[in-house]
């Protein structure tokens, strides 16, 4: 199984500095949706504290919690693929904090600073491999105990 990574703390100092010159501050109370799937992806954020559960409409009443992230997660990776819209919800589970990123000013330093934007995808692709993984074992852990009769 791969290991979960903190993309800020994975970068490189130079790199994360450089990064970092284009974060902001914000904060999202308890319960605050904070994107929806099918919206436009043009951000992203680092959490500094607090929970955010993403999740999938399953009907129009029911959503489905596909994972949780905490301090250090990456919440957003849409921005950096086409069509650029998200594939999940998101909803703050506690107050939140957060570091914000503009996805079109990040491609802009990924363009100057190659570098940077090779090391940042990599990283990026590690989250979503991580993820991909857990979700996985998530939908085996259901699949089983469907199969067993507990669902």
């Amino acid at each position: 199984m791969t290991k979960a990574i903190k993309l800020l703390t994975a970068l490189p100092p130079p790199q994360r500095q450089r990064l970092m010159t284009l974060a902001r501050e914000v904060s999202f109370p308890e319960d605050a949706r904070i994107f929806e799937a099918g919206g436009t992806a043009d951000r992203f954020w680092v959490i500094r504290s607090g929970a955010v559960s993403l999740d999938q409409q399953v009907n129009s009443l029911q959503r489905a919690t596909v994972a949780s992230l905490g301090a250090g997660d990456l919440l957003g990776w849409s921005w950096l693929f086409p069509p650029y819209t998200w594939d999940f919800g998101a909803q703050a589970f506690s107050p939140v904090r957060a570091y914000e990123f503009d996805a079109a000013a990040v491609l802009r330093l990924c363009e100057e600073d190659p570098q940077l934007g090779l090391v940042l995808v990599r990283n990026v692709a590690e989250v979503l491999a991580h993820r991909l993984e857990m979700t996985r074992g998530k939908l085996m852990e259901q699949y089983t105990l469907h199969r067993r009769g507990a669902l």
